[in-house]
């Protein structure tokens, strides 16, 4: 079991955002988490990341335990086993887009391969812009972008945040096909949270979660 999340409660002054809440994800499987403003999805991703703790209940990555473990491991399992694709491209300011992948494969404890960082940089068109600062990208390649600093570390399980919330139908389309063809090559599992329900045309397997019924 890849992803492995069982009875998991949490509360934030007072208020209860997950309750005896459970997840199983295989390797290579791909999951939406769907609702709407409110009803826990970062939060979720926040305790499958180890960016938060859990009050009750256990989280394991292949196996190995996020939810109870201190914060250093937490972080050294995130950097191993995870890549997140944020809503804001996260990149050093100084550093082109090729160093700044670079940067990004050796802090996932990874060797430098500069053959896979250019494959990556070909499969998303984003070659010829591989000398580029992150302040030139256009707002398409800056999402290409993002994606490539999430899988440039070859990890067990990509979790995506909302990527298509601002986007129109064709490049929602595009950055789902992206998403999707990207973890398959890489054989990496693929967690999108959103409310967008045009995402369920691309992948059907959904969990559901609700404001106050979680």
């Amino acid at each position: 079991m890849l992803l492995d999340l069982e009875g998991v409660s949490f509360a934030y002054e007072n208020t209860q955002i997950l309750a005896d809440f459970s997840l199983q994800l295989q390797r290579g499987e791909h999951r939406l988490l769907l609702g709407p403003s409110g009803s826990g999805k970062t939060t979720l991703i926040n305790l499958i990341a180890g960016l938060r703790t859990p009050d009750s209940g256990y989280i394991r990555i292949e196996g190995e335990d996020m939810g109870g473990a201190t914060r250093p491991v937490r972080d050294d399992l995130r950097r191993r086993r995870i890549g997140i694709v944020f809503q804001t491209l996260r990149l050093v300011s100084a550093l082109n887009l090729k160093a700044n992948l670079e940067l990004a494969q050796r802090l996932s404890g990874k060797s430098v391969e500069l053959a896979d960082i250019d494959g990556l940089l070909r499969r998303l068109g984003l070659h010829e812009r591989a000398g580029a600062l992150p302040r030139d990208l256009s707002q398409g390649e800056a999402q290409r972008a993002a994606v490539a600093r999430a899988l440039v570390g070859r990890p067990d399980l990509l979790i995506a945040d909302e990527p298509t919330s601002a986007l129109d139908d064709r490049n929602t389309e595009r950055v789902a096909d992206l998403l999707i063809e990207e973890a398959e090559l890489s054989g990496t599992t693929l967690l999108i949270a959103t409310h967008d329900a045009r995402l369920k045309a691309h992948i059907g397997a959904a969990t559901m979660l609700h404001p106050g019924a979680i």
